[in-house]
């Protein structure tokens, strides 16, 4: 499968605007068959070291690619193209 080693980290306390772009990165990975090492940062001392201000964030293979945005699962099928 391609891009088997992708990691999606998605940043955030655990709001609904975070946990809507959980579900949507899990289905965005669904649909377009690919695998990803996802993992979820909910320490704020975490978030800010990495960069994100706002969250959700959303981090594909260490580049921010959204801050503050609960992205649907057509968005993120973009991001996850383009990286």
């Amino acid at each position: 499968m391609k891009n088997q080693n992708k990691k999606i980290e998605i940043l955030g306390p655990g709001c609904p605007k975070c946990n809507a772009l959980t579900e949507n990165v899990k289905k965005a990975l669904q649909e377009t068959n690919q695998t990803a090492e996802v993992v979820k940062i909910t320490d704020i001392k975490d978030m800010i070291a990495k960069g994100v201000m706002f969250t959700p964030g959303l981090i594909i293979d260490g580049k921010i690619v959204s801050q503050g945005k609960a992205l649907s699962a057509e968005q993120i099928k973009e991001l996850i193209k383009g990286n």
